[in-house]
């Protein structure tokens, strides 16, 4: 699996604030993370650590403040493109095959020769034999299996997850914490918020 497709990875948030309505989600955040980190988002339910991830992966828009992104090339706005999110929600459509839904993600994402690469990263969470399958037919875990396949199809530079080893197995989560690590060695930053199995517990089992 290709990681680190614009080098070593950096997002800086600079006080950043998140309002709904009169409500703080989020309120004068300041954080660089840096390439080859591994930071996990500590905080009690409804301190914003989701809402974090969701604004460095442009799925919502800070109130104000800035995000910004830069690599070794300086290729800021490929580098914003190349972040892969893991949420709670798998973010994949239940009336679609997982070939299906992983040529969508793969086309909209303009990913060269699509078909090559979803080939190759559903063999690497091991669901090809099961890419014309139905993901309402799924368990969870291997719902949970797609949703970082969407994630990896850009080899992001940066891996921003919300609970990814929701549903996983066993088997399941040692191959996440293989990948996990793979990424972290390649210079890819990886964030995750601090509920359940966090990303430092998943790779505890990589470095063991």
């Amino acid at each position: 699996m290709t990681l680190g497709a614009v080098g070593p990875t950096a997002i800086r948030f600079e006080n950043i604030d998140k309002r709904y309505g009169g409500l703080y989600a989020l309120r004068s955040v300041s954080l660089t993370i840096a390439a080859g980190e591994c930071v996990a988002l500590a905080g009690r339910n409804g301190s914003g650590k989701t809402t974090l991830l969701r604004i460095a992966a442009r799925l919502v828009r800070p109130s104000s403040g800035k995000l910004s992104f830069s690599s070794a090339e300086g290729a800021e706005n490929i580098v914003a493109r190349n972040a892969g999110f893991v949420a709670h929600a798998t973010m994949v459509y239940d009336e679609l095959t997982a070939e299906e839904n992983l040529l969508l993600f793969a086309r909209l994402q303009g990913i060269a020769q699509p078909g090559k690469r979803v080939e190759a990263m559903l063999r690497e969470v091991g669901l090809f034999e099961r890419r014309d399958s139905l993901v309402r037919t799924f368990s969870r875990g291997m719902r949970q299996r797609v949703a970082i396949a969407r994630a990896l199809l850009n080899s992001p530079g940066a891996l921003l997850l919300d609970e990814p080893a929701t549903g996983l197995d066993p088997q399941g989560t040692a191959w996440l914490a293989q990948t996990l690590r793979r990424m972290r060695d390649a210079g890819a930053i990886v964030a995750d918020t601090q509920t359940g199995a966090s990303v430092r517990s998943i790779l505890a089992l990589a470095d063991a």
